[in-house]
């Protein structure tokens, strides 16, 4: 049986690879390496258990630095797996650090990658994301496009040998847990653990932000004055690269409509996206998950990689000025008149991953 290697250290790696790991079970002998990029327990160990991952054989513990420094550590640790382990191929997820440090790792002890989500673009060149994709899309030799469109990008830039589109991964996990979801949470039983407060929630919107661009404590806090104006309270779970940040906001604003908790499990996160009455954030992989579950998202940024989520009024996107972030969070609402598209697939995109996989030699 083949040996494939799998890199993941951030919690989208983790949800997308609780499908995919499945499907390679018996098809393939999987080693999961996970670097250790995410390392809070709620944003890393509870997904392991939740979604039913592979345990990792292999725990970097390489940790929150400045990107460089965080890049040479992951390239070098996984470089040491990979002369241990000898895969024969190794398979990283998205844009992430760890998603670059393991092409690299890969490529200079010549093992095959095997890309998923290749293809993504903003054209927004200073993301950090958008670095990491297009150099992992050009080392890579088997790509998995999610989108027709993720096709088109790649042969823009001149590849097009092994690449399909059989769907979206992260599509195939949002359907099959959201099912589970519903059955098992609901308003009277929903864990939130409040950091500075504890409330009950009935009808909310949903926030998360964590990019760099909307990190700085200027950018952070017209974000958060917008959301003080709104209507309904906002759900706002905090991602720990901004913890402290909010902690100074908090002790010079007294934000009364955010209630802002710790990070939630996913099962948890699919909940709030489905019964939110709008959501607010800057992450890709939510902008896809409210589109599935027909939440109207506004995304703080002036690009995306899901264009055609911009159909319709499924999302849209917004600069963090307080007047714009205001006046289209209020007027967000997707029109139910016109015929959603279902460029994401049927559900079933990792089964057929792995089929390709199989029958292919790269």
């Amino acid at each position: 049986m083949k040996k494939i290697v799998t890199i993941i250290g951030v919690r989208p790696q983790f949800i997308k690879a609780a499908v995919v790991s499945k499907a390679l079970k018996g098809n393939f002998n999987e080693i999961i390496v996970h670097t250790g990029q995410h390392y809070d327990k709620n944003m890393s160990d509870i997904f392991f258990e939740q979604l039913e991952i592979p345990k990792p054989k292999y725990f970097l513990k390489v940790g929150s630095k400045i990107p460089g420094k965080q890049i040479g550590e992951m390239l070098i640790k996984i470089e040491e797996v990979l002369l241990e382990e000898k895969p024969d191929y190794v398979l990283v997820y998205g844009d992430t650090n760890s998603t670059l440090a393991g092409a690299i790792a890969a490529v200079k002890s010549q093992i095959p990658i095997i890309h998923i989500e290749a293809g993504i673009r903003s054209y927004n060149k200073d993301m950090t994301e958008e670095q990491n994709r297009v150099l992992t899309d050009h080392l890579s030799g088997l790509l998995f496009s999610p989108t027709d469109i993720a096709v088109k990008n790649l042969k823009k830039e001149g590849i097009e040998k092994n690449v399909f589109n059989l769907g979206d991964v992260m599509c195939d996990s949002t359907l099959h847990f959201s099912e589970i979801g519903r059955k098992i949470i609901t308003k009277e039983n929903i864990d939130l653990k409040g950091i500075y407060d504890k409330r009950k929630i009935d009808k909310f919107y949903l926030s998360t932000i964590h990019r760099d661009f909307n990190s700085n404590p200027i950018n952070l806090k017209n974000i958060l004055n917008t959301l003080e104006k709104l209507d309904k309270q906002v759900v706002f779970p905090i991602h720990p690269r901004i913890k402290n940040i909010i902690d100074d906001l908090m002790a010079e604003n007294n934000y009364k409509n955010t209630y802002f908790v710790q990070p939630v499990d996913y099962l948890t996160m699919l909940y709030l996206t489905q019964n939110a009455e709008k959501v607010i954030t800057d992450s890709g992989g939510l902008q896809k998950e409210c589109y599935i579950l027909n939440t109207p998202c506004i995304t703080v940024r002036p690009d995306t990689e899901w264009v055609e989520t911009l159909k319709n009024g499924y999302n849209v996107l917004s600069s963090s000025d307080e007047n714009e972030l205001y006046n289209k969070i209020i007027k967000a609402k997707i029109d139910t008149t016109k015929k959603k598209e279902q460029f994401l697939g049927d559900g079933h995109a990792a089964e057929k991953i792995v089929e390709v996989i199989k029958k292919m030699s790269i």
